[in-house]
């Protein structure tokens, strides 16, 4: 059994949704119900009534929530007790952020920060937005940088984790340059003359932005899927071949625009959306075996403003 399928069973007994509770897992509708499924397959009984709306447990499913919910409270607490026989001297950081803040801003922010904290030294975890979050939740980390926008907000307890923001971040349309510096294709395209959509996989967080921009657009685009996947290095990849146009983080894409190998696919301010970048950590009350470098870190990034 996986101790992640406890988890989305709790969420799902609290929120009595399972969208509601994908959403807040970070987890896309198929993938959270086929986790409960597991779940219910492990334990040899239906925990949850799926014949009335809204989402209710079977009587086993009681049961099975208090048992569950003592678990995870026991796992944590054993958590905490290991993470006090980390080595206290320990000056390695531990970073976990999404793979597009891994190769976009990552960079240039910590080597702007090491000019007035030079004694950082980090281990950097790239992982999907998901992973990145639990990597924090679980105790396997010491800071989180992610994107946090009003449509996909970061759903951690305020009570628990506290946050900081360090930058902001725009997600924007590019495509292969011509000759003289024009993009091969540009939003909105026509029924005749559909654009070529190089597209973030389904249930993927820049997938959900992508879709907020393209609802919030001032007329509908023409575009036709050619190619999807999780990572936006491989959309701009496939863009400056020339396959189609992809929505991309601006830093990420700054010195092939310099460069004119890559152009604006749509006219500013129409097609984009602004994020902000956040770097996150659980309270020290909450945490245990907090390592001083952190600590100093956090206060000179609250101290500067970040």
């Amino acid at each position: 059994m996986d101790t992640k399928w406890l988890e989305d069973f709790v969420s799902l007994a609290q929120t009595r949704s399972f969208s509601r509770s994908a959403q807040l897992r970070h987890v896309t509708q198929p993938a959270f119900s086929r986790r409960i499924q597991a779940l219910e397959g492990w334990a040899g009984v239906d925990l949850v009534d799926r014949s009335i709306y809204p989402t209710r447990l079977t009587p086993a499913g009681d049961t099975f929530l208090a048992q569950a919910q003592e678990m995870l409270a026991t796992l944590q607490a054993t958590r905490n007790l290991m993470r006090t026989h980390q080595t206290s001297g320990s000056d390695m950081l531990d970073f976990a952020l999404p793979h597009t803040l891994a190769f976009s801003f990552f960079p240039h922010w910590l080597l702007e920060l090491r000019r007035s904290f030079p004694q950082l030294k980090t281990r950097l975890i790239a992982l999907n937005v998901h992973d990145a979050v639990l990597r924090l939740t679980e105790g396997h980390c010491d800071l989180l940088l992610a994107y946090d926008h009003p449509s996909q907000p970061l759903q951690l307890s305020t009570e628990r984790y506290e946050m900081l923001t360090l930058g902001r971040e725009t997600l924007a349309p590019f495509s292969r340059a011509d000759a003289d510096g024009k993009p091969l294709w540009r939003l909105p395209g026509t029924a005749s003359n559909k654009l070529p959509l190089l597209s973030y996989a389904a249930g993927a967080y820049m997938a959900r932005l992508v879709e907020h921009i393209l609802k919030a657009a001032p007329q509908p685009p023409q575009l036709n899927l050619v190619y999807e996947t999780d990572m936006a290095e491989s959309l701009k990849a496939m863009a400056l071949e020339g396959h189609g146009l992809a929505f991309l983080p601006a830093s990420s894409v700054k010195k092939d625009v310099r460069a004119k190998r890559l152009a604006p696919a749509g006219e500013p301010g129409a097609w984009e959306t602004t994020m902000d970048v956040r770097i996150v950590r659980e309270r020290p009350q909450s945490a245990r075996g907090v390592k001083p470098g952190a600590a100093a870190l956090w206060e000179h990034l609250a101290n500067s403003g970040a």
